[in-house]
């Protein structure tokens, strides 16, 4: 079980709510800085990467500078914030954020055979990204509010249920990738909240079911739950060697992670990358594309400090100051995990291919900003959560 400060009533907290300079104070500061080289690491690589790009040499390390410059603000506001006024109105964001969604399909922007972007003309933001952090603070706040009754089915269905209509909303988009990430950043929030183990089992076999009806016997009954390419890129894991030329997106992948060796080939001797023989080297393959000009020294320093900022994620979840607190970080930090673990994973071969980009890498304003804010909301968690150990010591 975990012990957290936050039994008190609302107004309470508020009054013992610590001064700006304690809470400036009791950031994890090894989490900024390991965060702040990660963000730097990255745009090291996208600048290599994307350095001879048609666009021009600087066009999207420029951009991307801006969206890390915007996302930095973003962060350093939502440190700032007492992560108890996200649980006082989760259900406004609840509702925002699904209705942000859904406005997608009315004046969303189409691109590769998905709808998932809207325009404001100046900024393309896609509304998805930024529900792995409201979607996680929203169900926090179901949970915190009914953590009397933990343990209940009852409470357990009705998380389900709230979940359920985002998922929806993004998986029809199609966007199974992001789909996915909400799910996993649910399945950590209801193990950090203390749901029984026999719940989460008989979920998980509910889950390997659904899995099973939408690969093999929705097909084979004729019904077509996921796209022709989502399928495509299913069976190309499964089957490698039998799915032609859909796998060239993998085997050009492997053969840039390979090609990379021990100190890489360098931005100008990248050939994979430059004559555009990998698809999607900015987003979806940016590992891909970084190890092929950073080599193996260059992989192992970037995922070095996707582990430190993991690591230190983690440990916020021990300190949070109470039930909300510790289930929106284990929901940030599982989010953040998985994403790694996917799109890393994708570029060599050990997991599908599921578009999901590569936080803090991949080209995107979305991604990027969504993440510096999540981060924010840590590190928010982790003073508030070392300062009221502080007082009650």
């Amino acid at each position: 079980m975990l012990e957290y400060a936050g039994s008190q009533r609302a107004g309470r907290r508020e009054r013992d709510a610590p001064h700006l300079l304690a809470v400036v104070r009791s950031f994890d500061w090894v989490l900024v800085v390991g965060l702040g080289a990660l963000v730097a690491v990255g745009l090291w690589g996208i600048g290599g990467v994307t350095s001879h790009s048609q666009l021009g040499p600087h066009y999207y390390l420029d951009r991307q500078f801006l969206y890390a410059a915007i996302g930095g603000l973003v962060l350093v506001g939502a440190a700032l914030v007492d992560p108890d006024l996200y649980r006082r109105y989760w259900r406004l964001i609840y509702g925002g954020t699904a209705g942000l969604i859904a406005i997608v399909y009315l004046a969303g922007h189409a691109a590769n055979g998905s709808t998932r972007w809207i325009s404001l003309g100046f900024f393309t933001f896609q509304p998805s990204e930024f529900g792995k952090l409201l979607v996680v603070l929203a169900l926090a706040g179901l949970i915190a509010e009914r953590q009397s009754a933990i343990g209940e089915w009852g409470t357990t269905l009705r998380v389900l249920l709230f979940a359920a209509l985002p998922v929806l909303l993004v998986f029809i988009q199609p966007d199974l990738g992001t789909a996915l990430v909400y799910i996993a950043a649910l399945a950590a929030m209801l193990f950090v909240a203390g749901t029984p183990w026999r719940q989460l089992a008989t979920l998980g076999a509910i889950v390997v079911l659904g899995v099973v009806a939408v690969l093999w016997a929705g097909p084979a009954m004729g019904v077509k739950i996921l796209q022709p390419y989502q399928q495509q890129r299913l069976t190309c894991f499964v089957h490698p060697n039998t799915c032609g030329s859909a796998g060239y997106n993998i085997r050009q992948s492997t053969t840039a992670v390979g090609a990379g060796q021990f100190r890489g080939s360098g931005p100008n001797g990248s050939t994979q990358v430059n004559l555009g023989f990998l698809p999607a080297a900015y987003t979806d393959f940016a590992f891909s594309s970084y190890a092929n000009q950073r080599g193996f020294v260059g992989a192992v320093i970037l995922l070095g400090l996707y582990l430190l900022v993991l690591w230190r994620g983690l440990r916020v979840v021990t300190v949070a100051r109470d039930l909300f607190s510790a289930v929106v970080a284990g929901g940030i930090v599982l989010a953040l995990f998985f994403q790694i673990f996917v799109n890393v994973g994708m570029t060599m071969g050990i997991a599908p291919i599921t578009g999901i980009p590569l936080p803090f890498v991949s080209v995107g304003g979305s991604a990027m900003i969504a993440n510096l804010a999540a981060m924010g909301v840590l590190l928010a968690i982790h003073a508030r959560g070392r300062a009221s150990r502080r007082r009650r010591a």
